[in-house]
Order: C-alpha cells, then sequence, then structure tokens
C-alpha cells in the first residue's frame, strides 16, 4: 500500500471520528427519553451527508421459538416510509393486469417464479394471489432468509393485489419478531417532520402491541429503542408510546 493510501485511510478514519465524537457530545446514553424528547434529540444532532432512515427496535418478552409466541404482521405509517418500494406481483391474466394499473413493477407467473428461483430478486416486497401458491411456495428456500415470502397474515397473499400494492408503495412495512426477541423495523427518514415521526413510531407500535400472541407470558413490551442510520440509540419510556397501560 502506498503512503498516499495510508495517509488517505487515515484522514477518513479521523474524520469519521471526529463526527461520531461530535454525535454523542453532550448525550447521557442511560437516560429514558419521552417519546416526543427522543425524536428532537435524534433530529438535532449532527447530520450525515445522506438522509439517514430513523429506526424503533421493540423488545418483546416473547420466544419467537414457539409457534405461538411468534410475533408478525403489517403496519400502514400515516406518513409512509420515506423510501419508494419495488414490488413483484405473482399473478396470471386479469390480476395480473390489476396489478400492473396499481403500480407493481413486476408482474409474472411461471416465468418470474423461475426467475426468482435463479436468484434474480429485484424487488423489495412480493404479493401473490391465492392460486399462485403453489408455484410460489417452490420459492422458500429463496424469499424466506429474506423475509420476502408471500403470507395470507400480513396481507402479501390476497386477491386484493390492487390494494397490496398500493399499501406497499404507500408506506405499509412488514414486521416480525427475530430471534432474540426484537422486532427492528425503519420508520421514517431523518428529513420527516418531528411530528411525521411520531406519528410513524405510534402506529407501530400500536400495530405490534395488536398483534401480541396468546402464548406471550408476563411483560410484552420490555424496552424500546430510537436511532438513526448514523446516530445514537436512545431508550424509549414505552408509556409514552403505548395508549394505556404498558403490558
Amino acid at each position: 500500500m502506498s503512503n498516499v493510501s495510508k495517509e488517505k485511510i487515515k484522514a477518513t478514519r479521523a474524520a469519521g471520528g471526529k463526527r461520531m465524537a461530535s454525535v454523542y457530545a453532550g448525550l447521557d446514553r442511560a437516560k429514558t427519553y419521552s417519546l416526543e424528547d427522543a425524536v428532537k434529540v435524534l433530529k438535532g444532532r449532527p447530520k450525515a451527508k445522506f438522509d439517514e432512515t430513523i429506526e424503533l427496535a421493540v423488545n418483546l418478552g416473547v420466544d419467537p421459538k414457539h409457534a405461538d409466541q411468534m410475533v408478525r404482521g403489517v403496519c400502514t405509517l400515516p406518513n409512509g416510509t420515506g423510501r419508494t418500494l419495488k414490488v413483484a406481483v405473482f399473478a396470471r391474466g386479469a390480476k395480473a393486469e390489476e396489478a400492473k394499473a396499481a403500480g407493481a413493477d413486476i408482474v409474472g407467473a411461471e416465468e418470474l417464479v423461475e426467475s426468482v428461483g435463479k436468484g434474480n430478486i429485484d424487488f423489495d416486497r412480493c404479493i401473490a394471489t391465492p392460486d399462485m401458491m403453489g408455484l410460489v411456495g417452490r420459492l422458500g428456500k429463496v424469499l424466506g432468509p429474506r423475509g420476502m415470502m408471500p403470507n395470507p397474515r400480513v396481507g402479501t397473499v390476497t386477491m386484493d393485489v390492487a390494494g397490496a400494492v398500493k399499501g406497499a408503495k404507500g408506506g405499509a412495512v412488514e414486521f416480525r419478531v427475530e430471534k432474540a426477541g426484537i422486532v427492528h423495523v425503519g420508520i421514517g427518514k431523518a428529513s420527516f417532520t418531528e411530528q411525521a415521526l411520531v406519528e410513524n413510531i405510534r402506529a407501530l407500535v400500536d400495530a405490534v402491541v395488536k398483534a401480541k400472541p396468546q402464548g406471550s407470558k408476563g411483560q410484552y413490551v420490555k424496552k424500546v429503542s430510537l436511532s438513526s442510520t448514523m446516530g445514537p440509540g436512545l431508550k424509549l419510556d414505552a408509556a409514552t408510546i403505548i395508549s394505556g397501560p404498558v403490558i
């Protein structure tokens, strides 16, 4: 490695270190914030050179290894996600035309199943009509690990393909508890107003609470935290988010 390259790496690391120092300057990381205060603090931190995603993590009192403790659902964020999703639809005939008219980016049947099976996944969300699931089911090993397998529980296996496409394009987000019992979802962008972020967070947490499985025992919502892509993570007071008693 040349001296020029070494100096460039050192300069990049130094710049990154200075930025992170400014991001955390004066921040009490042990503090628990109200929802409104946390959003205000995140938006007040030094910004990255791109529009960062604001992410919510909800630590739940469930063990997803047990089927009766799985938490999964869909939530339409009132102010959208700030992202433009590329949507694929597995459908034939009139339903395929309906999907195209609703704004689907990729529509197909057998040929699309074959393409995806080869690893061509040029989309963020996929939807299927019920009659296509016999074919789409073969893609479990490809789509499953990515959390993209169509599922009637989250509205991605449906005859209402137009509604599902418009929902995905308009701010519907899927959530699913991870192995550690955490639901982790992007709920907007740093450029959103404080009010828009607060409304999106309340909507998402409300959907997670409503998805509480029957097998969950004890405290359901244990911890909640908010962060940005390149910013700090802040602990939230769940009582300032959940309407009614914290469960």
